[in-house]
């Protein structure tokens, strides 16, 4: 097993519109005892507000936006492709229903109090920044919510900095 490492931010070779998209991530919000891990395959890496930051996009029905609410961080984390069947658990169950850790054979760590999993092989520890809803009247393509938001279940965009950057 690799210790991680730091990684500064100014070394990082991503393709966003591959890397959240394609390959998914983990959110994970909560604490170092108790945290909830879900896949995501909508988010963004940029620069905002003279912050480098990360935006993630979560359902109103999501457990874990109860996560992200009461949290003031959040992880994302990217597995290496053996931890696949990973990725698929912690994007079907609900952690309201069962536990992903076990379910999907994860392990729960943390750093700075923020939780991941230790199965990761790169990390991004961020403080949530901002917390912005969508509604229907805000998207001026109408295909949108016709496509994606049949039932009115819309996402939230949640803003982090990144504070941390972590790596096997």
């Amino acid at each position: 097993m690799h210790v991680f490492q730091p990684l500064p931010i100014d070394f990082i070779e991503i393709n966003p519109f591959i890397k959240i998209s394609k390959e998914w991530a983990i959110i994970t919000a909560g604490t170092k005892v108790e945290a909830n891990p879900m896949t995501v395959g909508w988010g963004g890496f940029g620069s905002l507000w003279g912050k480098n930051a990360i935006s993630i996009y979560i359902r109103e029905s999501r457990y874990t936006k109860e996560y992200l609410d009461k949290s003031d961080f959040f992880s994302l984390s990217f597995l290496p492709d053996e931890n696949h069947n990973a990725l698929s658990v912690c994007g079907t169950l609900s952690g309201r229903d069962s536990n992903k850790w076990e379910e999907s054979g994860l392990t729960l760590n943390s750093r700075l109090g923020i939780p991941f999993p230790d199965e990761a092989a790169l990390v991004f520890l961020c403080k949530k920044m901002a917390v912005v809803p969508f509604s229907k009247e805000q998207f001026t393509d109408s295909d949108i919510c016709k496509k994606w938001y049949e039932n009115d279940d819309f996402h939230l965009m949640y803003i982090g900095e990144v504070m941390d950057v972590m790596a096997r």
